[in-house]
């Protein structure tokens, strides 16, 4: 998944124009339906958000589904670039198949993570096999690459087995970073988490965390209380800093991501599926995009690779991480 926006809006995040909430909060932040992919699929983007850009390095987040697949065309993002990320696929239900212009393929089932580290250029494609399961459901999240890191050379990581935590009716399972001992082989290059937590009926825990870090919830299906907020799907809560705990329950079954990292210091440029550090720096890799430069080849998607929208008429606003 990646933003495939016909029209897509440079921000500006990151950096200290504006201070992290250094101390505990519960800032509901609202999602916004974006339409990708050549066959209409709809996702929920709650990051980059309009009053919250980033939650450590974690700068975007894409929750798609559930969404029948049966029947309809699925999934289908043709090869498309990113420069300055990495990509984390994460799913509920169902199977992506990816392939990148390193010449990987492979399919990502629920439970799995697959990484995809950007570095100065790659390219890939995602879309459902032929041979799925009826349901589609996941979420797609970017973390932003540092300078000294993002003009390094891209890579792919596909893990299969993850470290997993059981507390009081949840279970956990950490795809990057670490938490409460069970740390993500995932490669990282800022100190982040990202965990799933799936809470049984009934289910009453406190995870620990890092007060050092900033953390934020999202909810993936049923009804999750995360620090006494009712989190239904659709909003991210942000959570802020200066935690030790954070306490996690449900009456009914539940889904919920946890995300976390520490403050991103530097100031990064959003566009389309480009992060730099200028307005200058996007055009140019755009250009390279559309002449065939820098990015490779993805080999075995059936259709024309998505050309970059056109640059928006005047140069960026400085905005900064939070509104």
């Amino acid at each position: 998944m990646s933003n495939l926006e016909p029209n897509p809006q440079e921000a500006i995040c990151g950096g200290q124009t504006t201070a992290v909430a250094v101390a505990p909060t519960r800032d509901v932040l609202p999602g916004r339906e974006v339409v990708i992919g050549t066959r209409g699929m709809v996702v929920n983007r709650t990051l980059p958000n309009r009053d919250r850009r980033m939650v450590g390095a974690w700068c975007f987040a894409d929750h798609f589904g559930p969404e029948d697949v049966a029947t309809g065309p699925g999934m289908r993002v043709p090869p498309h670039p990113h420069t300055g990320l990495q990509t984390v696929t994460w799913l509920i239900e169902g199977e992506v198949l990816h392939r990148d212009s390193l010449g990987n393929e492979q399919l990502i089932r629920p439970g799995q993570l697959n990484l995809m580290t950007a570095g100065a250029g790659i390219s890939h494609s995602e879309e459902s096999p032929q041979h799925r399961s009826p349901v589609l459901h996941g979420v797609q999240l970017w973390v932003a690459l540092p300078e000294h890191d993002r003009h390094g050379e891209p890579g792919f990581e596909h893990h299969a087995r993850l470290p997993s935590l059981t507390e009081s009716g949840a279970a956990i399972t950490v795809f990057v970073g670490e938490l409460d001992g069970a740390a993500s082989p995932a490669r990282r290059y800022s100190p982040l988490v990202g965990a799933e937590i799936i809470l049984a009926p009934g289910a009453d825990t406190t995870l620990p965390l890092r007060p050092d870090f900033e953390y934020a919830a999202l909810t993936l299906a049923g009804t999750v209380e995360v620090d006494g907020n009712s989190l239904e799907p659709g909003p991210l809560l942000y959570l802020g800093s200066e935690r030790r705990d954070l306490a996690v329950r449900a009456d009914g079954a539940g889904l919920a991501l946890l995300l976390g990292g520490e403050p991103f210091d530097e100031q990064i440029v959003m566009w389309w599926n480009f992060i730099g550090r200028d307005h200058d720096e996007i055009v140019e890799v755009r250009e390279a995009w559309m002449a065939g430069r820098g990015f490779g080849t993805v080999r075995g998607y059936d259709g024309d690779s998505l050309p970059a929208p056109p640059m928006p008429t005047s140069p960026l606003k400085p905005r900064g991480r939070q509104r």
